[in-house]
């Protein structure tokens, strides 16, 4: 069999009713939320299985709901008895692919998404911007447009030809048409409420360093691939990396890259929506991609990888 990654998705992927036909199947799973309940002081049973999408929007309630919903889906599928030989994670999916190889535990990974949600939005209150997906033009193009206009800087490299943008409104909207006029299919303004993986959000790693400080980082059970280095990452250097997320890009277009060149040949994304699987299947066509988001998916799972 090849090697497995699985991927752990970020903002941008919740769903009404997230985990709900999964936590009701597996005791396992429902047990997740009842501990991430507890230990974010957030209702995550609610929020994920009955609110509507709308009332999960908010980064505060969103980074906790995400999580939780990803490491409930994970523990059915550790029913199954199936483990990765890597993980990786989307921007706050870190925290669940970090929780997944116990390098911290569940509540400590909770009590520190809650923590970066209340951070990150009191962050972009303090500094508004805004981010947008340029679709159709080579990283180095946006790049040098970042360097050129003020304001604006790259924030998630999420496969080759979709770069993501992060900055002041007005500079987001210059980089945005200057895109389009070099060649840019479309420039796609995101619907988040701040300018995160960027300089405007360094109060909200301020406010986030003391909570991770506190959790005494284990070394982890499979390999994690940060996507702030794209680097295969030890224990020791967690919480620096946790605390530069907030303000570094997201590199998953290159970590996907180095997992590949690790052997991995299938990724499962575990968690709400198939966010990831479809960037994936944009950085190298050849490799397998499963999501695993509902008690279906779940079924299908150890037949999929089988096939691997």
């Amino acid at each position: 069999m090849s090697k497995i990654a699985f991927c752990f998705p970020g903002q941008g992927s919740v769903e009404s009713g997230m985990g709900r036909d999964v936590a009701e199947a597996v005791p396992a799973a429902m047990e997740v939320f009842e501990r991430a309940s507890e230990a974010s002081g957030l209702d995550l049973r609610h929020l994920c299985f009955e609110a509507p999408v709308e009332e999960l929007t908010e980064t505060e309630v969103q980074q906790p709901a995400l999580v939780a919903t990803s490491l409930a889906i994970l523990a059915a599928i550790r029913e199954q008895g199936i483990e990765p030989d890597f993980v990786v994670g989307h921007s706050v999916g870190e925290f669940a692919a970090l929780a997944a190889v116990d390098a911290m535990t569940l509540e400590e990974a909770m009590e520190l998404v809650r923590e970066r949600g209340l951070a990150m939005a009191e962050a972009a209150r303090e500094r508004p911007g805004s981010m947008a997906a340029v679709l159709g033009l080579e990283d180095e193009v946006v790049e040098n447009l970042c360097r050129k206009i003020l304001g604006v800087w790259p924030a998630n490299y999420n496969c080759p030809g979709q770069i993501v943008v992060s900055g002041e409104d007005g500079a987001v909207e210059e980089l945005s048409a200057e895109a389009q006029s070099l060649g840019a299919r479309r420039a796609i303004k995101l619907k988040v409420s701040g300018a995160f993986h960027s300089p405007l959000v360094a109060s909200a790693a301020k406010r986030l360093r003391p909570a991770i400080e506190r959790v005494p980082f284990r070394e982890t059970t499979h390999p994690f691939m940060s996507t702030v280095t794209a680097k295969v990452e030890p224990a020791t250097k967690l919480g620096t990396l946790l605390v530069d997320q907030l303000t570094a890009p997201v590199r998953f277009t290159q970590s996907a890259g180095g997992l590949i060149g690790e052997g991995v040949k299938t990724f499962v994304e575990v968690g709400p929506g198939n966010v990831l699987s479809g960037l994936v299947k944009r950085i190298d066509r050849s490799v397998k991609t499963v999501s695993i988001n509902s008690v279906a998916a779940l079924h299908q799972l150890e037949e999929s990888l089988s096939k691997s």
